[in-house]
């Protein structure tokens, strides 16, 4: 597959854009993995971002009812185009500038192999939207994924968000060798599965605002961020920390989601 990839863009004249964080997937055996871990597919409208040449674009069209294709770049947009694959839309834009009410149905999937810089903004997108998907199929760095699933570690506040509203879960990890150009690390496919949010948007507002509050300077202890961000005296964050279990020299990466939801609960 690697030379028909570098055949195919000579013959367009492109070179992969280390802007654009372009690394194409060249391993079929890896695509077929994807497809696998993407089950059931049939007649499924699947969002695609980030196809690229349309490696596994090709794949998807033949396992799902329709692919909804968004691509940044424009020459990626002419390969694709020219491919002329039946049930394609394909839609030359910014992932995080496009309508997801706008342009997808009620119900859909999202397989992506997306740049490593989009990773936290598109998951937030996917999963904040009033028309989220009913499953999230990501390439991401290895680390990132590591860190999002494995939650007897510290958790960052990317892996509180993906808690938040979904059930992640590392699918399999793939070798850098498996990409066009060939990027510096290794990678792994997660799988999100959106879950039932029953909290209200208020509380998930006040949620956020907490989270974020705690994680403004990560090294910090968690009583210095939540007094200066929430603008209270420490005594009265020390109290409200410790009526929830919480010691007040804790660092927020110390802190699981139900520590978090808790302090939600009882802030006033």
């Amino acid at each position: 597959m690697l030379k028909t990839v570098k055949n195919l863009l000579k013959t367009y004249g492109v070179k992969p854009s280390k802007h654009l964080g372009q690394n194409f997937l060249i391993d079929k055996n890896i695509i077929n993995k994807i497809i696998k871990a993407s089950k059931p597919l049939k007649n499924k409208v699947i969002l695609e971002i980030g196809p690229g040449i349309g490696n596994l674009t090709k794949k998807l069209v033949k396992n799902g009812k329709r692919v909804i294709a968004v691509e940044k770049s424009e020459q990626m947009c002419t390969i694709l185009k020219d491919l002329d694959l039946k049930n394609v839309k394909i839609i030359n834009k910014d992932i995080l500038k496009v309508d997801l009410n706008k342009e997808l149905p009620s119900k859909y999937k999202v397989i992506a192999n997306i740049p490593y810089y989009l990773t936290s903004k598109l998951i937030r997108k996917l999963l904040e939207s009033s028309n989220k998907p009913s499953q999230i199929i990501l390439m991401i760095q290895e680390e990132v994924a590591e860190r999002i699933c494995n939650v007897k570690e510290k958790m960052n506040l990317l892996a509180i968000s993906v808690w938040f509203y979904a059930k992640p879960e590392i699918k399999f990890l793939v070798s850098k060798n498996s990409f066009f150009p060939q990027p510096k690390i290794d990678s792994a496919v997660i799988k999100i599965t959106p879950k039932n949010n029953h909290y209200s948007r208020d509380f998930k507002k006040r949620f956020f605002k907490i989270v974020r509050a705690g994680f403004s300077h990560p090294r910090k202890q968690l009583i210095n961020n939540l007094s200066q961000k929430l603008k209270r005296e420490k005594k009265e964050i020390k109290e409200w920390l410790q009526n929830n279990n919480v010691s007040y020299k804790k660092r927020a990466e110390d802190l699981k989601l139900k520590d978090w939801e808790k302090l939600t609960k009882s802030f006033k």
